[in-house]
């Protein structure tokens, strides 16, 4: 009888729950350490501040949404009588994530010792930035976990996916790619692995987790080979004492809610994304058997977030996709309760950033090269084939911010400045059209790619409106920001060559509109013939 078997069915651990909680810890424990590395290596951010500041917060997110999916699965395997119900597992989101690392607090960090903040008080500041950024996307999610479906039914799957992706293989696949030639003995083998255990699905010793395996070979290539003096620029990291830091609940968050302004651009898009992925998740554990109610889902995405960022956090959490493949691992409920007081609990005692200050960077970017490619091939694959083309239309004002990001690095703001202005017979100097295509990014993506898919569908009217939509966000500089930062102004509040370019592309994509508009109303036959197909005249 159901009554007797109970108590099998609500065992706190299985044998798969070690397996599930090794690839979950790794997953997140590789995001951190990108997080650590891009702030402390590439934008020289005081580490203390982020390792007893935003690791704690963060880790307390991981902590209270794995918990609260442990107790999902848990009510769900005793509504269902079923002992084979997985829970959902949540972690750090690693696009976002990384792309609040490289785009919003690295370069927020450097604008404020450029405008002559002390490092410490930057560093602060960059803090507080961070915390608003994961409230404002905490409230963001809160309000859409109400109404995700609608939202999936009025973007287009490509936009979204288009734009992310695009990202993805930009700053996710490119940036690490280049940090792990940096140390090609570790990082290029690293990589190759990876891609053996991952994509060919290769056998390894012991059956061990395919991350988790690829890790141990890098960290001993690493130390191996450095302690063997083969490697360049090699050295032990410092040793640590733990530091435990409660991540208490701060108003902190509230002081750098003004500070998010000229982010919300990026800020939006990245939760909004979370709920599609949210979405698409809940249904992917619903197809492996396991019925979880999608609002409950987001909701508890959204909560960890907010939880997250009042506590001093910066990095959002989001479910991971693979819930299947938990399932497959013989993982049930336990993994995810291991994992969130590992991580939790490891984040306020030190521990977490003492692994992390341990796991070298040659072989943490390979992890994230292997994400950036996975979430770009989705674009693709996850979208009917004739939208493919807007798919790679999106990905092209990632290209631009990506090389904005490395030619900030290379040349002086004031040189900069002078290349920006440099108008020729040819137009706008190459320096200014790369900042205006840049900034605002993701949701020009998003934008260039719906206005095309709706031509492709033959709903010009639609896509018309998408296009007017656009008009009015580069007058405002949501997208196609004049400001050096990207930051959103009012249009009568620019002036000059600022000014003549927001009037520009603003002009450009009404009249785009208007010509669209006029095209469909006097041949209404040949309106928005898809790619290929031919005129029947």
């Amino acid at each position: 009888m159901p009554a007797s078997a109970s108590p099998q069915r609500t065992r706190w651990f299985v044998a798969g729950d070690l397996n599930g909680f090794f690839g979950l810890v790794v997953d997140n424990l590789s995001i951190l350490g990108f997080i650590a590395m891009a702030l402390v290596g590439i934008f020289g951010f005081p580490a203390e501040v982020v390792f007893t500041r935003m690791f704690p917060g963060t880790a307390l997110g991981v902590l209270v949404g794995n918990l609260l999916y442990t107790v999902m699965a848990r009510r769900l395997a005793a509504r269902s009588g079923r002992d084979d119900v997985t829970a959902m597992p949540l972690g750090l989101d690693a696009p976002t994530s990384i792309g609040m690392a490289l785009l919003v607090l690295g370069p927020a960090f450097a604008g404020f010792k450029a405008a002559g903040m002390a490092e410490t008080a930057a560093a602060m500041a960059t803090w507080q930035l961070g915390m608003a950024s994961l409230v404002v996307m905490g409230l963001l999610k809160t309000v859409l976990s109400f109404a995700g479906d609608a939202v999936t039914r009025h973007v287009p799957r490509a936009a979204l996916l288009g734009s992310i992706g695009g990202a993805a293989l930009m700053l996710l696949g490119f940036l690490p790619l280049i940090e792990s030639l940096r140390q090609p003995l570790v990082g290029l083998v690293t990589l190759g692995v990876l891609l053996y255990v991952l994509v060919a699905r290769g056998r390894v010793p012991l059956r061990l987790p395919g991350v988790l395996f690829a890790l141990l070979v890098g960290v001993a290539l690493y130390y191996g080979l450095g302690a063997a003096g083969m490697l360049t620029g090699f050295a032990l990291p410092a040793g640590f004492a733990l530091a435990p830091a409660l991540p208490l609940p701060s108003l902190g968050f509230i002081d750098g809610l003004p500070l998010t302004v000229p982010y919300l651009s990026l800020l939006l898009p990245f939760g909004l994304l979370m709920v599609v992925g949210g979405i698409n998740v809940a249904e992917s554990a619903r197809a492996a058997g396991d019925d979880y109610r999608t609002r409950d889902v987001l909701l508890v995405e959204a909560i960890s977030t907010l939880v997250a960022g009042v506590c001093g956090g910066v990095a959002q959490t989001t479910p991971y996709i693979g819930q299947p493949a938990y399932k497959r691992l013989g993982a049930r409920s336990g993994y995810t309760l291991l994992t969130g007081l590992f991580v939790g609990i490891g984040g306020m005692l030190g521990v977490v950033a003492g692994l992390v200050q341990w796991l070298p960077v040659a072989v943490l970017a390979p992890i994230i090269v292997f994400v950036g490619l996975d979430i770009t091939v989705q674009a693709f694959q996850s979208t009917r084939r004739e939208h493919a083309i807007a798919v790679a239309l999106a990905f092209l004002p990632a290209i631009a911010y990506l090389i904005n990001i490395k030619f900030g690095g290379w040349v002086a703001p004031e040189a900069a400045a002078v290349l920006y202005a440099a108008v020729d017979s040819h137009g706008l100097s190459d320096v200014a059209a790369l900042q205006v295509l840049g900034n605002g990014f993701i949701i020009t993506a998003m934008l260039w790619a719906a206005s095309l898919i709706a031509l492709i569908e033959r709903r010009t009217a639609v896509a018309v409106g998408v296009l007017l939509l656009a008009a009015v966000l580069t007058a405002f500089g949501v997208i196609h920001s004049t400001d050096p930062r990207g930051g959103v102004y009012l249009p009568w509040a620019i002036d000059g060559l600022r000014a003549a370019i927001s009037w520009q592309l603003t002009a450009a994509y009404a009249l785009l509109a208007l010509l669209l508009g006029l095209l469909a109303t006097l041949w209404p036959a040949a309106n928005g013939l898809a790619c290929g197909e031919e005129d029947p005249a």
